[in-house]
């Protein structure tokens, strides 16, 4: 049975149907927002932006007509209608179910899981840059408050996980798990430079520039990589230039002919977006020949491959998984890999670090073995430089003064756990 006809049959015993919250009303939660407008058993009923107006298009987009704000937000969603909040981490306090976190800022991810994992409400991640900052603090949490905290289905490392999951259950050899990139890799990418670009695209600059340098697949990647605890083959990954028909054969240990240290690491490809892919071995005999006979090569090694991710459209799904089976798609299981920031230009002595898919700096995977006294991207944004750092080089600490606020303070709590 799907899971849609599980929440129809819920809407009917309750009188209602679950009712979200949304965090940013971009892109992502604009489409998110209109897809879950045509599925039964749920309705978006609350929305967070810091543009109103993007919030109330949003509840129209999914079906709401009357929307009322702040104060009178909670008495309008209780009669079947819509509210509008200024503060995304207000959401917690309406009455609502569960809350998609779609603004892709690390320290407004933390306040809208804080608060809700506090208030007892499920809190899915279109924010995966929160996740690879404070992700494990934010699981333990939630498994510990009864509720699910998970990064929302859709986006590549949920895809990805599926693959997994999948091969694993197959009872085969886990060599590599990843994604494919189609946005040629250029480290220096801002906000200018991604402009014309993102205009025609109808994106905003911000998050183009946090694809092209890198940061986006550095982020997903090392999300999938703490949640199936595979870890990163080496710092910044290898990303070779492979069509998918090829993947089995570069994506595989160096002893075979291929780029990888050894198997059961997280990695992804230049060719293959946008998809996902999980590479597998098997050496007996009996199963080498059935998969020939299933056009899926001579082997040993064979890819497994899901030529899309339906990204914000794939995102309600989620709903389901937390609301009827009290499931994550996915969640830290362990902490073996990390974002570090780099600088993307000169950073000189009292420099203030914008955000992710700025001028700043720019995400490198990194096994946490190879991260010490390195921070973590998405602690950066209004850090101070304390000491002059070379373009291209890891951020450290000690040439940082990062700010006082709660992601920050969350991560210090995940550290001392």
């Amino acid at each position: 049975m799907n899971f849609t006809e599980l929440l129809i049959a819920r809407e009917k015993e309750l009188g209602r149907p679950v009712r979200v919250g949304l965090a940013g009303a971009g892109q992502m939660g604009s489409g998110l927002a209109a897809q879950i407008g045509k599925i039964p058993g749920m309705s978006l009923v609350a929305c967070a932006d810091i543009d109103t107006s993007r919030a109330e298009n949003a509840l129209k987009l999914a079906g709401i007509e009357t929307v009322k704000h702040n104060s009178d937000a909670s008495d309008s969603i209780e009669k079947g209608q819509g509210g509008v909040v200024d503060k995304a981490a207000a959401l917690a306090d309406l009455p609502i179910d569960i809350v998609f976190e779609a603004t892709g800022v690390p320290w407004v991810g933390a306040e809208v899981a804080e608060a809700c994992i506090n208030a007892k409400k499920h809190i899915l991640m279109l924010n995966v840059e929160t996740d690879v900052t404070i992700g494990m603090y934010l699981a333990n949490k939630a498994n510990a408050n009864g509720v699910v905290y998970s990064v929302a289905n859709g986006d590549e490392p949920v895809a990805c996980k599926e693959l997994y999951d999948f091969s694993v259950d197959l009872g085969f050899e886990i060599v590599c798990v990843g994604k494919g990139k189609n946005n040629p890799l250029d480290q220096t990418a801002n906000p200018n430079t991604c402009l014309e670009k993102a205009t025609r695209k109808k994106m905003n600059p911000k998050m183009l520039a946090s694809f092209e340098d890198g940061s986006k697949t550095m982020i997903e990647m090392t999300a999938l990589a703490n949640a199936i605890n595979l870890p990163p083959d080496k710092i910044g990954m290898n990303g070779p230039v492979s069509e998918v028909n090829d993947l089995n054969k570069v994506l595989i240990p160096k002893e075979d002919g291929g780029v990888l240290a050894g198997t059961g690491r997280v990695d992804y490809a230049f060719g293959p977006a946008p998809g996902v892919f999980s590479i597998v071995k098997s050496e007996n005999p009996t199963v080498i020949e059935e998969m020939e006979y299933l056009s899926m090569g001579e082997g040993p090694y064979y890819t497994l491959y899901r030529p899309y991710h339906l990204a914000s459209i794939e995102a309600p799904r989620s709903i389901g998984m937390a609301i009827i089976n009290n499931e994550p798609g996915l969640q830290p299981k362990s902490w073996i890999a990390e974002v570090i920031g780099h600088a993307k230009k000169d950073l000189q002595k009292g420099d203030q670090i914008d955000g992710i898919g700025g001028f700043s700096s720019y995400g490198v995977t990194y096994p946490v073995s190879e991260a010490d006294n390195l921070v973590p991207l998405g602690l950066l944004e209004g850090a101070v430089v304390a000491k002059d750092v070379k373009q291209g080089d890891p951020i450290s600490y000690d040439s940082v003064e990062l700010p006082e606020n709660l992601i920050n303070n969350l991560r210090k709590l995940q550290e001392d756990s």
